[in-house]
């Protein structure tokens, strides 16, 4: 019996251990990073997602592969005051946003690069 009492005793004592190591693993996330709710992945990319502060870096982004930066910057910044949000990559993929991709010039072109 006093063997099995301490091979019981050590696998509880390998329990808490495992455990403790677990909650060390869940630390919380600091108070300066921003929290974010939902799928990370479509963080920005779906409508009323970003803040006003973040257009500018998602629409560089945006903007980085066309010839016509100026343009594509103004209306990109433009469209995402409106929408908060701007669609992944460089192109394409308005699917997500649709503020974003039904907005429409006075010709019936989309608006929004």
């Amino acid at each position: 019996m006093g063997k099995s009492s301490i091979a019981i005793f050590l696998c509880l004592l390998l329990v808490l251990v495992l455990l403790g190591q677990n909650q060390a693993l869940r630390a919380p996330i600091s108070a300066s990073q921003p929290q974010r709710q939902g799928n990370h992945a479509m963080y920005g990319a779906t409508q009323g997602s970003l803040r006003p502060q973040e257009c500018a870096p998602r629409c560089t982004t945006r903007c980085s592969a066309t010839a016509y930066k100026k343009p594509c910057l103004f209306f990109c910044q433009k469209c995402c005051a409106k929408c908060l949000c701007v669609p992944p990559g460089t192109y394409g993929n308005k699917q997500s946003c649709p503020c974003y991709n039904n907005w429409k010039t006075k010709r019936g072109g989309p608006k929004c690069p």
